[in-house]
């Protein structure tokens, strides 16, 4: 089946830049909606910044200014760029996708997620 898996997490210094990277893989029709949610301890969930398939991207307030978000159709890649990482960055950070794979239904899947520190 469809799985996502994220890369590029660690750990960086206050101001620096980091790019995550999520591969979807398995039998995928159409990639609808990818995206960039993130969750630090005891926190909700929070959208980041998400990306339709002509390419028409949308940032939540956390993600405005400092994070770019791109994908790759090619490669069922979806990217995050940032830059001038904060603290208060510090969270897990999952991809999604909503895509048609075997069934032909549309479906939304997630990522393991991967982890971004941010600390001196």
């Amino acid at each position: 089946q469809v799985q996502l898996v994220e890369s590029g997490g660690g750990l960086v210094q206050p101001g620096g830049s980091l790019r995550l990277s999520c591969a979807a893989s398995g039998s995928i029709f159409s990639i609808n909606v990818m995206g960039w949610y993130r969750q630090a301890p005891g926190n909700e969930r929070e959208r980041v910044a998400t990306i339709t398939s002509d390419r028409n991207t949308n940032y939540a307030d956390v993600g405005k200014g400092r994070f770019t978000i791109s994908r790759d159709d090619a490669k069922n890649t979806v990217y995050l760029e940032m830059s001038n990482l904060k603290p208060e960055d510090t969270a897990v950070y999952y991809c999604t996708m909503t895509l048609r794979g075997q069934s032909y239904a549309l479906t939304r899947y997630w990522g393991q997620g991967t982890q971004v520190t941010v600390s001196s």
